[in-house]
């Protein structure tokens, strides 16, 4: 059994700062706040080199265990994550007057979206820990995610959607073993199901930072994208935030790439992007708040950003001002046409929350908050074709001549 070279030294209240023990498993801290795994950085810099990393020949995120609280080899929990590519859009770009534009394109991962990397690693770290059941509300992608890893690592998952989940992420929950419910309310209320029930049942509350794990595994974006620019960052990324775990995650990457000598103090500037119909951070952003009041009524296509009340507001908020970033708001119509701009344009087939970033950085772009020539990144967090497409295609009789002309005028 081969062990991983472990540099984990403690957790750490992100309110308050009290330390809690690395090796016992742990929900949130006293405080009722996230708790963020910290390391022996300084060790680790003397340990691996960024050379050493690019020469590894396993690919995916696991090449970065330093940067990881696994312990050992036989506790990784993996469906073959690979290192997710940055798409450069020109055309998209060049439509808005400016010169660079990226995707970076997380729905090449296992189950089809970024939420593998998180429940890759807090699966891991459960099963290290002997966790038999777990339990988590989604708005669809974490679920699968879960079910998918939680089946791997012989852990039962239960999972909580709001009633309108896409149809698709349920069946695939579903059929990847978890057992799954649908229920007529939101996230949060499927958040407080789960919280009831784990006395009852049994179950590890998995939900998005009620556990420290999946901060650690989003984390791999933020490194994964500063080897990929060559030990460098871009200067704007664009963010669908709900949770925000990978918004915090990335921030935490970049500080601990710059402690082990891998990058310098250079930052991009966070941008969380969120729908007009759900846009708690952006409200608080632009109250100057340090958290951010439960939005009513929350609804948006965008089903992955609808998260009425994260409760790493705060944590979401610093990043995005220490970066000297902001929160942007889109309508659901502008979503939806972002989505088909991007599409014909690049032939990229962005999700909604995706989506969502590409009609930020539009508005963004003409509103002068982003300049033509900085480096901008969008996150494509999901494979768009787990999500509703327009109807399309027309009928041709095959039994008759075919007025081609006109195929083609209909165009």
């Amino acid at each position: 059994m081969r062990e991983f070279p472990s540099f984990t030294t403690h957790l750490e209240c992100s309110a308050t700062g009290k330390r809690y023990p690395a090796d016992v498993l742990h929900g949130l801290s006293d405080a009722g706040k996230p708790l963020l795994v910290r390391y022996d950085l300084d060790a680790m810099r003397q340990a691996v080199s960024r050379d050493e990393i690019a020469g590894r020949a396993e690919g995916g995120f696991w090449r970065y265990r330093e940067f990881l609280p696994v312990r050992r080899s036989a506790d990784v929990v993996s469906l073959g994550e690979a290192v997710t590519p940055l798409i450069a859009a020109p055309k998209a770009a060049r439509l808005h007057g400016a010169h660079t534009l990226l995707v970076k394109d997380e729905g090449r991962l296992p189950t089809g979206s970024f939420k593998a990397r998180g429940l890759a690693v807090a699966v891991s770290m459960a099963s290290a820990f002997g966790v038999k059941r777990m339990a988590m509300p989604t708005n669809g992608n974490a679920g699968a995610a879960l079910a998918a890893y939680a089946t791997r690592a012989g852990i039962e998952s239960w999972v909580f959607c709001p009633d309108d989940t896409p149809e698709v992420n349920v069946r695939e929950i579903a059929l990847q073993g978890a057992h799954v419910f649908l229920v007529n309310g939101l996230i949060n209320d499927c958040g407080r199901l789960v919280n009831e029930g784990k006395a009852a049942m049994g179950w590890f509350d998995a939900s998005t930072l009620k556990e420290p794990y999946r901060i650690e595994g989003k984390k791999t974006m933020g490194i994964e994208l500063a080897e990929q620019f060559g030990w460098q960052l871009p200067d704007v990324i664009f963010y669908p935030t709900g949770g925000g775990t990978g918004l915090i995650g990335m921030w935490k990457a970049f500080a601990e790439l710059e402690a082990v000598g891998f990058i310098d103090s250079r930052r991009p500037r966070m941008v969380a992007v969120q729908a007009t119909g759900c846009a708690p951070i952006v409200r608080a952003w632009q109250q100057g708040s340090e958290h951010a009041e439960p939005w009513k009524d929350a609804h948006t296509l965008a089903a992955g950003i609808r998260v009425p009340g994260a409760i790493g507001d705060f944590l979401i908020l610093r990043a995005v001002r220490e970066s000297g970033g902001f929160a942007i708001a889109v309508e659901d119509e502008a979503i939806t046409e972002a989505q088909a701009e991007m599409a014909s344009a690049e032939g990229l087939l962005l999700c909604p929350e995706g989506a969502a970033t590409y009609a930020a950085w539009r508005a963004a772009l003409a509103g002068g908050l982003v300049g033509r020539e900085e480096r901008a990144l969008l996150f494509n967090c999901a494979t768009g074709l787990k999500y509703p497409m327009p109807k399309a295609g027309r009928p041709v009789d095959c039994h008759g001549p075919v007025d081609y002309a006109a195929l083609a005028g209909g165009q």
